[in-house]
């Protein structure tokens, strides 16, 4: 629904999301841990804006910032919300040697120190700086179940309801461990302004909370009821950019390097 009223063909080389090759990913050893601060007070409430679900922070002052990694300046929290699949079988925007997860989770942030608003900063090289986070099937996850218990009550679009004190770290991975690399919204204006860190642990759901994703719907009250899932961008390509890890991956190469015969070895 989001790309039907859109006469757009995006321009650029730095599209977003893309296909991150473990092997062709540069370890980065300048790349510093990514310090994130969040203040659960600063969480207004959660929205149906027509292609997601959007959980909006208070932007106005320093409370709810990410630092360091990649990035020169404080990022601020301006919102976080997911894309996911019709099944568990795809719904992650980015995805890891071709492979896809049932979710992603994307925590947007934007340069309180270049810009004067976010609306400014996504339109502008640097302005935003997206975490992206893998869901993955597993185990029950007990901080986003209280946000999937709001969910029945914004099952249509444009439809709010407050959600005070949260801190979207508890949805985070404890691994620290990163990609990134320079890219764009995923949905439109595609603006080319993000630097992406994608997390390379994946958080566990299980399969009900995912179903719960997918009870909301693309439509307003009172229109045929189109249910919301596959709210995913394809993927797009990498062209001459690069993706950095802040973790060194060279076991990849070492294990696949013993498993050969010994003859190779010499050479």
């Amino acid at each position: 629904p989001l790309w039907e009223s859109v006469d757009l063909v995006p321009g650029g080389d730095r599209q977003s999301p893309i296909n991150i090759r473990w092997r062709d990913s540069v370890y980065d050893p300048d790349l510093k841990p990514l310090t994130i601060s969040y203040d659960p007070a600063t969480c207004l409430h959660v929205w149906n804006n027509g292609y997601s679900f959007l959980v909006e922070f208070e932007d106005s002052t320093d409370k709810s910032v990410i630092k360091g990694g990649p990035l020169e300046h404080n990022y601020r929290l301006k919102q976080f919300h997911f894309h996911w699949g019709a099944i568990d079988a795809w719904g992650s925007e980015h995805t890891v040697d071709s492979k896809c997860f049932p979710a992603e989770l994307h925590l947007v942030h934007w340069n309180a120190v270049k810009f004067e608003n976010f609306e400014d900063a996504a339109l502008e090289e640097n302005g935003l700086a997206v975490i992206g986070v893998f869901l993955k099937l597993g185990k029950h996850h007990k901080e986003l179940q209280k946000l999937v218990d709001t969910l029945p009550s914004i099952k249509h679009k444009d439809t709010l309801v407050e959600f005070g004190s949260f801190d979207p770290s508890c949805l985070m991975p404890t691994c620290p461990d990163y990609w990134t690399y320079s890219g764009s919204l995923t949905t439109p204006p595609l603006s080319e302004s993000v630097t992406w860190i994608i997390k390379k642990q994946p958080v566990e759901v299980d399969h009900d909370q995912l179903e719960q994703f997918r009870t909301l719907l693309f439509t307003s009250e009172g229109e045929k009821e189109k249910r919301m899932v596959d709210n995913f961008r394809p993927l797009q390509p990498l062209m001459n950019r690069t993706v950095r890890s802040s973790f060194r991956h060279d076991y990849v190469l070492n294990v696949r390097a013993k498993s050969k015969p010994a003859t190779s070895q010499a050479t």
